[in-house]
């Protein structure tokens, strides 16, 4: 009898098993593929390997501003790819020792919810082969998702010329051209790998604009920069049918009322995801499901006591570091510790050329919300450590309540946001207001002054505007 079941070994579940035993309780963990799920083994991890290496191959070409020179410069794909799957190794070992350390047991195999009196009891069909039936006081749900797809318009991988994600990094050669189906962060972070290796990329967007959860200003500055590294787009195109032919694909639009065809080497299906949450055994404990996502609180838990839902598989935002603050929360709920009740916002993060980072309240959202707000811009065009590194494209944008000063939200485009928007996280999750923000000493020069500068602007006081 264990006190927690953990079914899942993503950043949700296996931080939900680290913590369970550090308040010791008796914990297992139950994973079908490769601890880590498939952030580290197939997306967040590997994805940004690949991407340093097409950062890094990119930065060749304009090395000529700071006096370098380089010729006969090439890459090897086969050699990117074998790195970020060693990369993904190395973590996922690393997840193993947690788990042996903490004396968190792991159990290979499928499993599937039990109708039982009592304790939760979950069936396990082994990897090794035959069955475990395992009992828990509570079992927590962390299995992800799947990218969604839309066969009846052929938008679902074939393994052969239209990809997921999975195939998409470890290509063995790369495509003359790609087609990227959705703009979101997964398409443009890989319309942006295709394209620093010279592959000739269209990314295809429904909406009426790319990126679209992000900040309008953002969306549209980021076009610009996508665009002038030679990425298309074709916005507002409603694909109508995807095919795989010989030698590529076909695809078929309605753009604006007109139909269109564009033909590629490749196409990428990067229109979302939906939760795992078939054979599970959900329907027959009458665990509530909208949409493939699992109905829960604050805290996980479902509508069946002793059933807990966290990451992906319980809904909007799909990000690891969601699940992994939901694990935590989740389980010291459950183990009776008292929770903080400290409300974080969750930021976002496009890791593309230039990144892309945000939290909080777009400022179309923040005006739909009825706030009188003041916002602020600072371009990193002005920005002395910017124009340094040669690195000028973007800004920082803040959105505050024009008669508290709280911090609804802030939104970034340029080089190594990714890494500056704690910045904010942390001035929200602090209520700070504009007051606190201004006070702070930031260092000089670092790129993280922009954020001073795009706060001191929203209260026209910034000095390098």
């Amino acid at each position: 009898m264990f006190d927690v079941l953990i079914i899942g070994a993503g950043p949700g579940g296996y931080v939900a098993a680290v913590r369970a035993a550090q308040l010791g309780l008796k914990t297992a963990i139950v994973e079908r593929e490769a601890l880590g799920g498939v952030c580290l083994n197939w997306g967040c991890i590997p994805t940004k390997a690949l991407l340093k290496a097409g950062e890094a191959y990119e930065s060749l070409d304009h090395l000529g501003q700071f006096g370098i020179s380089v010729s006969g410069r090439s890459f090897d794909l086969s050699s990117m790819v074998a790195r970020s799957r060693k990369v993904s190794a190395q973590l996922n070992s690393g997840i193993a020792f947690l788990m042996k350390k903490h004396k968190v047991e792991v159990i290979e195999g499928t499993a599937e919810l039990q109708k039982s009196a009592g304790a939760r009891t979950v069936s396990v069909a082994l990897k090794a082969g035959g069955t475990r039936s395992v009992q828990a006081k509570h079992v927590i749900i962390a299995t992800g998702a799947r990218p969604r797809t839309v066969p009846e318009l052929g938008l679902a991988a074939d393994g052969q010329n239209i990809w997921s994600y999975r195939e998409a990094m470890v290509p063995t050669e790369l495509p003359a051209s790609l087609l990227v189906i959705g703009s979101g962060a997964i398409g443009i972070e890989f319309a942006s790998f295709y394209r620093a290796l010279g592959v000739s990329v269209t990314v295809i967007e429904a909406q009426s604009r790319i990126l679209p959860v992000e900040d309008e200003e953002v969306s549209l500055a980021a076009l610009k920069s996508f665009e002038a590294r030679g990425i298309h787009f074709k916005i507002g195109a409603k694909v109508t049918r995807l095919t795989s032919v010989t030698g590529g694909v076909e695809l078929q639009l309605d753009l604006n009322g007109k139909s269109e065809m564009l033909k590629a080497a490749r196409a990428i299906v990067a229109i979302g995801i939906q939760g795992n949450t078939q054979s599970l055994g959900l329907e027959p404990l009458g665990v509530v499901t909208e949409r493939s996502q699992i109905v829960t609180d604050e805290y996980g838990q479902t509508n069946v006591p002793g059933i807990y839902a966290i990451g992906d598989v319980a809904g909007p935002p799909w990000l690891a570091h969601k699940a992994s603050h939901e694990a935590i929360r989740c389980v010291e709920k459950l183990a009776g510790v008292g929770v903080a009740h400290v409300a974080s916002p969750i930021p976002g993060c496009t890791y593309s050329q230039p990144q892309i980072a945000s939290v909080g309240l777009t400022e179309a959202q923040a005006k739909a919300a009825g706030r009188t707000i003041r916002v602020g811009k600072y371009p990193f065009r002005n920005h002395g450590k910017a124009v340094a590194s040669g690195e000028t494209d973007g800004f920082v944008k803040t959105i505050f309540d024009a008669s508290t000063g709280q911090l609804l939200g802030a939104h970034m485009l340029g080089a190594e946001v990714t890494e500056m928007i704690h910045g904010f996280v942390i001035a929200m999750t602090l209520e700070s207001t504009e007051a606190e923000i201004m006070a702070t000493v930031f260092p000089h020069p670092t790129m993280s002054e922009a954020m001073h500068e795009a706060t001191l602007a929203a209260y026209s006081k910034a000095i390098h505007l």
